[in-house]
């Protein structure tokens, strides 16, 4: 009975999060074509030093050090996490132990080392949190699920290491009682201490038990709890790296269609009536809803951690702007989920009347960017914000001719003058006369 129910509960666990998945793949989808398969030796390079080695969280020290004693403890339990699995299929108890011995010995010590440095990093997260309120932790944006988010995947941890140890634990007092030992770093001290009072063999089983069921439990509600969580950057930070920008952050993407134009207009020799070129009428310049958006920048938004770096260096949020590059992000997930949702729903070619601009994102917002990458540079997943930015500012000049008033004489100045001073361009070099 308990491999049967072990073995139901793990097919429902993987079968929903695979169901998850599938949503999020969808969603993404939804976005524009954009090819990033070039230059593979860099991109995996990049992979490898921003996601895996985290080089950019290292720009602040100690929360990169409190996240990495979270992270080393993920990646490295997931050893111990594929023993139990083998144990509730085959009804063995720590079937490696025997075959590996001491190697055994010092993987699962290890484990246990990261997991009380991971239970040291996540009272201290939950501290900067609630207890310190620091302010990039603390804004507007994060009022409501954000932040119970935030705190409700720290104490599933918590609840996770406290399962670990107590299996551990209540395992080595059982051993102790028949003249043996584990000889783990951590319960080898800390289960006699917790529960060598204990003397009833079948109590110390039941809690050892409740130690292993509890954590498998709490593994697989935090599998699926990840795709509805901010936490699924877990994952998704691999990939994103991976596929992001190589190009110089001051590059920007042009539209090749507009660019086309732009040639037939400076080139005498161009012939305005040849075939057009496939790219040649664009659905839309710039974007409006994430549909208009590339595969990539939901990916971005699938990415994001909330951590609030992207907005604590934007100096449009520093002088009190509206614009915080994080909620760009956030309001982008939001939105593709909401309409990935309804399409399933409704059907792929059916529209809700919302979009990403307007609903999610005001014109306030996008104009108060100053294109400085400032955000971009922070992001510790090399997520984009700027990009997003950009395609929802050229869809308000390019299809609604909507600029601010501040930028229209610059523009026309632009036009008429070929810069953006109010007078010609053969009189730009008359200051160079006065005495």
């Amino acid at each position: 009975m308990h491999q049967l129910i072990f073995s139901v509960l793990t097919l429902v666990s993987f079968g929903f999060f695979a169901f998850n998945l599938r949503k999020i793949a969808q969603n993404i989808h939804m976005g524009l074509p954009l090819d990033r398969a070039d230059r593979k030796a860099d991109r995996w390079r990049t992979m490898l030093l921003v996601a895996l080695g985290q080089k950019k969280m290292f720009t602040r020290p100690i929360p990169a050090l409190l996240h990495l004693s979270l992270y080393a403890a993920f990646v490295i339990t997931q050893i111990e996490l594929v023993e139990i699995l083998v144990d509730g299929i085959s009804g063995s108890h720590r079937f490696f132990q025997d075959s590996l011995g001491g190697f055994y010995t010092f993987m699962i010590s290890f484990i246990e080392i990261l997991s009380v440095l991971a239970f040291i990093g996540t009272i201290a997260f939950l501290a900067r949190r609630n207890m310190l309120k620091l302010p990039r932790l603390s804004m507007n944006e994060l009022v409501g699920w954000p932040t119970l988010d935030a705190n409700l995947i720290l104490v599933f941890e918590l609840i996770l290491l406290s399962f670990i140890f107590t299996m551990n634990g209540a395992d080595e007092v059982l051993r102790q009682q028949v003249n043996q030992t584990n000889g783990f770093a951590i319960s080898s001290w800390f289960g006699p201490l917790l529960f060598g009072g204990i003397t009833d063999t079948h109590t110390l089983h039941v809690l050892e038990q409740l130690g292993w069921w509890g954590h498998i439990l709490m593994v697989y509600t935090f599998m699926n709890y990840l795709p509805y969580s901010k936490h699924l950057h877990i994952f998704m930070a691999f990939p994103n790296t991976f596929y992001s920008k190589l190009d110089p952050k001051g590059q920007f993407t042009n539209m090749q269609s507009v660019t086309n134009e732009v040639k037939l207009m400076l080139d005498p020799n161009a012939d305005p009536y040849a075939s057009p070129t496939a790219d040649a009428v664009p659905s839309r310049f710039g974007a409006k809803d994430v549909t208009d958006l590339t595969w990539k920048n939901l990916m971005d938004a699938y990415s994001c951690t909330e951590c609030g770096r992207c907005t604590s260096a934007c100096p449009a949020n520093s002088t009190g702007k509206l614009l915080s590059p994080r909620k760009i992000m956030m309001d982008t997930r939001d939105r593709m989920v909401e309409l990935g949702d309804y399409k399933r729903k409704n059907g792929a070619d059916t529209d809700d009347g919302k979009s990403l601009l307007g609903n999610y994102i005001t014109e306030e917002e996008l104009w108060a960017c100053t294109s400085c990458n400032a955000c971009v540079q922070e992001c510790p997943v090399n997520i984009d914000p700027l990009a997003i930015i950009m395609d929802l500012r050229r869809f308000l000049v390019m299809e609604e001719s909507k600029v601010p008033t501040e930028l229209t004489g610059m523009l026309t100045n632009i036009e008429n003058n070929g810069a953006p001073w109010q007078f010609a361009a053969t009189d730009r070099l008359n200051w160079a006369n006065e005495d």
